[in-house]
């Protein structure tokens, strides 16, 4: 593509493409080492209990393989601070260090052998005998040993008050008073999680399927006790992540051992049913939500409790969905709680709108049912109790599109045709049902750096740290760098994912485009004025003298913004000044960081914002009334998301979103032995997730909403505000057209079943 003006929003192509369905692409267990070895971990069988004693006798004589790793001759790791490190462990408790088991499915040792096959069967051929002991399994079993964490997120406490609540809501005209439930997910990702490892002395490389480099090589080096930089972490491709790569697990510590001992370079890849359970998961989820309002449906009262699940070392990942009730709706006493009941499982995780996409589903579900109390249409209750502005931090929005959402939204839907009769609405002999849910996510960015280099050939580099999960960021940073420079798309190359490059945070938070992508404009302004300050000190160029604050570049031209036909091409510019490429780097941060150089018009005013991006999700069910099996026809989503960088790609992960939302509303949910503990449906045959005629049509679309401060590109993210509000729509649409309330996801035809 020749064109580089209003690059920024083009729906182009994603460049990386080619390289993915040619097979270009190389993931972390694609790369190739010299004479490497395959490792497969075996795990425990039972949720609690100790190790007795494990037999490798038979395993150890099977062919090929090399050495057998446990807790009794695994070398010493350290603890990770959590305090002072960049990265986080999906777990704090350290792998084959002792004898204790804690959750089923928790690595006990390691297989190293010449092939894969031959060390998956040789550890089959491991026994391992357990003193085993009476696990907890459920929230429930343990809600007497229910906690407030320190924190959820990064900065946010787990209670938080305003007003009276108790109180208004005893004085209440109209109270809604339930409980909702959310099961454990799981991501799956086309890529399993895998790591390659890599010993050249006392430097360790390690191709490792992650979303953040540079946190895995913090946390990896840690573990091992040795200096950071002796290791360097390489994932320029992620087939997928959703969250569970964005964190260190086990395994890549385990990878990194296994080379050490063996001498050789080594592959562990996990398999299908490794991923339940061993990185990570969603939090199954307990809420109470609790609204009071007058006769008109404006809230006097919110409360919104939420006990979700940690590991018996209790680690304090929170889902923590009660964030968005302290400042969606307009309420002056509201008050949300986070508790954290230990179990034996692992540690949850982040998964894609963590917090959100629970959150929602309770608070929307329950404003529903508000609007049904109160006798008002769901949308006029929304806007009944619109919030002008953050009621929790009583801050102004940087933007708020979120009634264009509604409206515009509900005249794609067709929701004035909706006759407000529970059951009331049929077709082709189904009932009919429409419901609709509020989406919305925090925007987010930390610091990231870039540098770019313009090349003599007129071609120019982008390099960082970050990470493409598929989310369309190699594309839009070459169209930021495209716009910026003047340079075409096509004569632009990205490189991610290798701590050898400038640092980036980890991606995930929908914050990859707005904290990179401002990283890479700001280098970019840095070497385009580089560029034509070098033009006007060149005698020979015909250029020379002109102040660079007069000069432009287009299309690799370099010419008077007052006189197009004086000027040359870039490379003939460079050529001459002995092929020295122009490079720059940038940084940009939030306005709270220090060192930030991102050219804003008030760096001060960014602080006294509250940002989030915004959404109306609408659904239509039917529902066979004899069978109720459960179809979701058309959905209708609008969003406000600032700037958009690029609308394909953008449009794409909205869809992705709100297919998730699909999944989360009718299908997922892991159900684990009630005995042993572990994952009975880990499988992609059985966790069920959507196929392609279970999604239907699916409407998704942006409205205008500039904003000038929540960072210098005005993008807010787009990756995961898509799921959130999904499930609660569908919920509501399911009672429209049966009259029947279902609070506890996924809404399988037993909820519904006519009594």
């Amino acid at each position: 593509m020749d064109q580089t003006s209003e690059m920024i929003g083009a729906p182009i192509n994603r460049i990386d493409g080619r390289a993915k369905v040619t097979g270009q692409a190389r993931y972390a267990a694609d790369f190739e080492v010299p004479n490497p070895a395959y490792a497969v971990a075996f795990q425990s069988t039972i949720a609690r209990g100790r190790i007795k004693s494990i037999d490798v006798s038979e395993a150890s004589m099977q062919r090929g393989v090399i050495a057998i790793i446990t807790h009794d001759n695994a070398p010493r790791l350290y603890r990770v601070s959590m305090d002072h490190n960049p990265g986080k462990p999906g777990q704090t408790y350290l792998p084959l260090q002792d004898d204790q088991i804690h959750y089923a499915g928790q690595y006990v040792g390691i297989v190293v052998a010449e092939t894969f096959t031959q060390a998956r069967d040789a550890a089959m051929a491991v026994k391992v005998d357990y003193e085993e002991q009476t696990p907890v399994l459920s929230i429930e079993q343990a809600m007497g040993d229910a906690f407030e964490p320190a924190k959820m997120g990064r900065d946010d406490k787990a209670a938080n008050d305003r007003g009276d609540p108790d109180q208004a809501l005893a004085s209440a005209a109209i109270k809604i008073d339930q409980i909702y439930t959310t099961p454990e997910e799981n991501h799956n990702p086309m890529e399993l999680s895998a790591t390659t490892a890599r010993w050249e002395g006392s430097k360790l490389t390690l191709y490792n399927a992650t979303q953040f480099v540079y946190g895995s090589r913090s946390v990896v080096s840690t573990w091992l006790g040795i200096p950071e930089e002796n290791v360097r972490v390489i994932d320029p491709y992620v087939g997928g992540g959703f969250g569970c790569k964005g964190s260190s697990w086990p395994h890549e510590v385990m990878a990194a051992i296994a080379a050490k001992m063996v001498r050789r370079p080594v592959k562990l890849m996990l398999s299908r049913r490794q991923m339940f359970g061993c990185v990570g998961h969603r939090s199954r989820t307990i809420q109470r939500v609790a609204l009071g309002a007058d006769h008109d449906g404006k809230l006097s009262a919110i409360i919104h409790e939420c006990t979700s699940q940690t590991s018996p070392w209790k680690d304090q990942f929170v889902e923590s969905a009660t964030k968005q009730s302290r400042m969606l709706y307009s309420c002056p006493n509201v008050r949300t709680i986070q508790r954290l009941v230990p179990i034996n499982g692992n540690t949850a995780t982040q998964m894609r709108a963590p917090g959100h996409a629970t959150g929602t589903f309770g608070l929307e579900v329950a404003m529903d049912e508000l609007a049904a109390a109160a006798g008002v249409d769901p949308i006029e209750l929304r806007l009944r109790n619109y919030a002008s502005k953050d009621e929790e931090l009583n801050l102004p929005w940087s933007s708020k599109g979120l009634r264009d959402c509604y409206f515009q939204g509900a005249e794609r839907f067709g929701w004035n045709k909706r006759n407000t009769a529970v059951g009331s609405m049929t077709a082709d002999g189904m009932l009919v049902g429409y419901g609709m849910a509020t989406a919305v996510y925090p925007t987010n960015q930390q610091e990231a750096t870039a540098k770019i280099e313009i090349k003599a050939d007129g071609t120019a580099s982008v390099k960082t740290a970050a990470h493409d999960l598929g989310t369309g960021a190699y594309t839009i940073l070459a169209q930021i760098t495209s716009e910026t420079l003047g340079i075409p798309v096509g004569r632009i190359e990205v490189k991610l994912g290798d701590t050898d490059l400038p640092t980036a945070p980890a991606a995930g938070g929908s914050q990859t485009s707005a904290s990179v992508g401002s990283a890479v404009k700001v280098a970019c302004q840095k070497a385009l004025a580089s560029l034509k300050e070098r033009a006007s000190a060149d005698e020979n160029s015909p250029l020379f003298q002109i102040k660079a604050k007069e000069l432009a570049v287009t299309n690799g031209r370099i010419f008077a913004a007052q006189d197009s036909s004086k000027g040359e091409s870039v490379a003939d510019l460079l050529g001459r000044n002995g092929s020295r490429p122009v490079t720059a780097q940038g940084s940009a941060a939030p306005p709270s960081k220090p060192g930030q150089d991102t050219p804003v018009t008030d760096p001060e005013a960014m602080e006294k914002y509250s940002k989030y991006a915004w959404g109306a999700q609408f659904a239509e069910v039917r529902i066979d009334p004899a069978l109720r099996e459960i179809r979701v026809p058309r959905l209708v989503g609008a969003f406000a998301a600032g700037k958009i960088l690029n609308a394909k790609t953008a449009h794409s992960q909205i869809m992705g979103g709100i297919v998730w939302g699909v999944s989360m509303a009718l299908l997922e949910h892991a159900i684990h032995d009630p005995v042993k503990g572990h994952v009975v449906n880990a499988n992609l045959a059985d966790y069920m997730v959507p196929v392609n005629p279970d999604i239907r049509q699916i409407d998704c679309f942006f409205v205008d909403e500039p904003d000038k401060v929540v960072n210098p590109l005005g993008a807010k993210g787009v990756g995961e505000i898509g799921i959130t509000g999904v499930a609660a729509a569908i919920c509501n649409a399911v009672y429209h057209a049966t009259g029947m309330r279902v609070r506890e996801l996924p809404i399988t035809l037993d909820k519904i079943l006519a009594v």
